[in-house]
């Protein structure tokens, strides 16, 4: 049932997907409509297909690439539709379905056996922990294709180009501000990931912190958020500059969430994990 519902969510996302760029090349109010009832089915089946495989496995579904890829794009999603929701930024779905349904893609080409779970992580910390730092993820994502959005509509601008691509993006203030605010969230729920996780490790290895690969990364990233805050709050960072930080800090992020987890062994390794 789980992998039905996954494939549902799949297929509802590439709709969502072509609907969204169809209304941001022909800005048919219509197309943007049915694109966003595309993309909320999807998060139903999706949120459905994480619940069946949640029961199906006794356990939270955050084991294998599979799963923790499922999930931040369920994180993408979820994030996009409250930005959505809230400040109403049409252009934003052609940037933030592509990329969820990306990760989605990449997650339907992992195994996707059911794994059993380890001992040490039999604790109500894995759904805790990796729920909030997945989440985290999903927010950092959508400000990073905020930061996109303001980088192509300041081109524009500069270039003195005020036609379709300016009529189709927001204004620079709008996107600087809403970058910011999806900064904060994010780097909330990613210091409470540490926190979390700190926790755990002390309850399960009897230390909050081992410097484990995935650890130190995970703190890096968080001193590159964190970086970019301070200057935002304290030196006045705006525009350009708070963008390609924004952009930069999203790829240390990926390479701590799957450059660590793939290449370098460690406790969080999809690799060595089960060996």
């Amino acid at each position: 049932m789980h992998d039905f519902l996954f494939q549902g969510a799949v297929f509802l996302y590439t709709l969502a997907t072509a609907g969204f760029l169809v209304h941001v090349i022909t800005l048919q109010k219509r197309a943007e409509k049915v694109a966003t009832a595309f993309l909320v089915a999807g998060f139903a089946f999706h949120t459905l297909a994480v619940a069946a495989r949640w029961v199906a496995a006794g356990h939270a579904p955050f084991l294998n690439l599979h799963e923790s890829l499922s999930f931040l794009a369920w994180s993408i999603v979820g994030a996009y539709l409250l930005v959505q929701w809230r400040y109403t930024i049409k252009a934003l779905g052609a940037f933030a379905a592509p990329l969820a349904l990306t990760v989605m893609v990449a997650s339907s080409l992992q195994p996707r056996a059911i794994l059993p779970l380890p001992p040490a992580l039999k604790s109500l910390w894995l759904p805790v922990h990796a729920t909030i730092c997945l989440a985290a993820d999903g927010v950092f994502a959508v400000a990073f294709c905020l930061a996109c959005m303001y980088l192509i509509q300041e081109r524009e601008i500069k270039n003195k180009r005020l036609g379709a691509v300016f009529k189709r993006l927001p204004s620079l203030d709008t996107l600087d501000i809403l970058n910011g605010r999806c900064l904060s969230y994010g780097f909330l729920l990613l210091t409470l990931g540490i926190v979390t996780g700190s926790l755990w490790a002390e309850s399960a290895w009897g230390a909050y912190w081992s410097w484990d690969p995935k650890e130190t990364w995970s703190l890096i990233t968080w001193f590159f958020y964190a970086a970019l805050l301070h200057q935002r709050l304290t030196v006045g960072w705006r525009g350009r500059k708070a963008a390609y930080m924004t952009i930069l800090a999203f790829i240390v992020l990926i390479f701590t969430f799957l450059g660590v987890s793939l290449l370098i062994p460690s406790l969080h390794s999809y690799a060595s994990r089960f060996k």
